[in-house]
């Protein structure tokens, strides 16, 4: 009997030592998912009021141009260049898309050149500025600006554990696809596919978990949606020839805007190039007055998002004309190259619908819908090279499976036209030109976070 208190005492204390352990080693796994989750309700919140103050912005600019078509004339010049301006002054890195700046922020070794693409001012930059650029008629998206505003939101909580932050770049990503388009499966082949181009094992559950973070988010601010609308439309068997007409010219397509984009990011050669490099608020003005002609021309269609002009077609609401696609590429490229924030996934989605709709317009007797589904997935493949990412996009903002397989044909048809034209993808190059111009190393695109 004596001596028996001891050794329970002891069996107590070896039980509370291992229940310590246990919870102290479990500690970082369930701090690095929390992390993960907050950082996905914040970068969904993002979202939503980008895409609200992205709307108020085009409103505005409708508003303006309601009085007189002529105002673009003063105004798209004078904005463009007040924006170029703020973004090689104020907030420099807030140029473009925001997507080269993500990838080369996870690849980069260089912690104070990585920060320097996703800090809080960058993603605060990027949203004031590319809401003028809107402002002015802009032909740009909200959607990869939605990105780098999401990574650099996840890399604010990275700070707690540094060793995840190529992760949470990841993850911070692919949730701002999947909460702009509120399109979850492409956020996450977004995220691998065209991100990562590598999968991340050991981050891919927590990519998940801020994607589905954000998008509840985005769910419970907004309401269960479609980005375009839903449609039904079908293509006949006998009609697949069409597949490979609209694929290739897409494909084509989107592959001379990336080399264009790529030529002027890389500097032009003689005079233009030193005319582009000394005087880049001069050269933004001059894009802007051609936006602005492109505008005129278009009737107004030339300018913003593209978002209502490709819905439009894509229910077969408003006829694209001959004219729409080209207008709206030369817009696009046009916004893209002058140095001002804004993305392309919108814009290349408006110019996709307006070559089907063009198709359309030749072959009267085709679904107009499944010709623009072809055309959006067809052109957004030749400008990103990333083909699943393109048709699961687009699948699942319309809500049509139906269309699939069309779609995947497409998507690789389009991507194999567009890397003819131009070979490296086009993300992945402006990110290479950074670190380039940066001076700073780059870690291998394979390795893992």
């Amino acid at each position: 009997m004596t001596g028996s208190p001891r050794p329970r005492r002891s069996r107590y204390r070896r039980s509370i030592m291992r229940l310590r352990s246990a919870s102290l080693e479990a500690y970082p796994l369930w701090r690095g998912r929390l992390l993960f989750l907050a950082g996905g309700i914040c970068v969904g919140l993002a979202a939503v009021l980008m895409a609200k103050g992205a709307d108020l912005a085009q409103e505005g600019f409708r508003r303006l141009l309601a009085i007189s078509p002529l105002i673009a004339l003063v105004l798209t010049p004078a904005g463009f260049a007040l924006a170029a301006l703020l973004a090689r002054t104020v907030f420099p890195n807030s140029q473009g898309s925001g997507i080269p700046q993500v990838i080369a922020a996870r690849h980069a070794r260089d912690a104070r050149f990585r920060y320097s693409l996703i800090s809080p001012r960058v993603a605060l930059g990027k949203v004031l500025v590319l809401f003028l650029g809107l402002f002015c008629g802009a032909s740009a998206g909200r959607e990869g600006p939605t990105v780098q505003v999401g990574a650099a939101i996840m890399a604010a909580f990275g700070r707690l554990t540094p060793d995840r932050l190529p992760g949470l770049l990841l993850a911070g990503g692919a949730a701002g696809v999947a909460a702009a388009f509120n399109t979850p499966l492409a956020g996450i082949v977004f995220g691998i596919e065209e991100l990562g181009r590598a999968y991340e094992a050991r981050s891919s559950g927590l990519i998940v978990a801020g994607i589905v973070a954000a998008g509840l988010t985005s769910l419970w601010l907004l309401g269960n949606y479609t980005y375009f609308g839903t449609t039904q439309a079908e293509l006949p068997l006998d009609a697949s020839w069409v597949v490979l007409l609209i694929a290739v010219t897409g494909g084509l397509a989107g592959g001379l805007f990336s080399r264009i984009v790529i030529l002027f990011a890389r500097g032009l050669p003689g005079r233009a190039g030193r005319f582009v490099r000394t005087r880049p608020i001069v050269f933004a003005a001059a894009c802007g007055l051609c936006v602005a002609l492109c505008g005129l021309a278009s009737g107004g269609t030339a300018y913003g998002t593209g978002y209502e002009e490709a819905r439009n077609i894509l229910h077969g609401e408003t006829a694209a004309g001959l004219s729409y696609a080209p207008l709206k590429f030369a817009a696009t490229v046009l916004s893209s190259i002058s140095g001002i924030p804004g993305g392309l996934f919108a814009p290349s989605l408006a110019v996709g619908a307006g070559l089907g709709g063009t198709v359309h317009g030749l072959l009267p007797a085709m679904p107009v819908g499944a010709l623009v589904l072809i055309g959006m997935v067809a052109y957004l493949t030749g400008v990103l090279q990333a083909p699943i990412t393109s048709f699961v996009i687009v699948t699942e903002m319309t809500q049509n499976h139906a269309m699939m397989i069309p779609l995947m044909i497409a998507a690789l048809l389009a991507d194999a036209a567009s890397k003819a034209v131009c070979r490296g993808g086009l993300y992945h190059t402006l990110a290479e030109i950074m670190l380039e111009r940066a001076d700073v190393p780059a870690q291998p695109v394979a390795k893992t976070a």
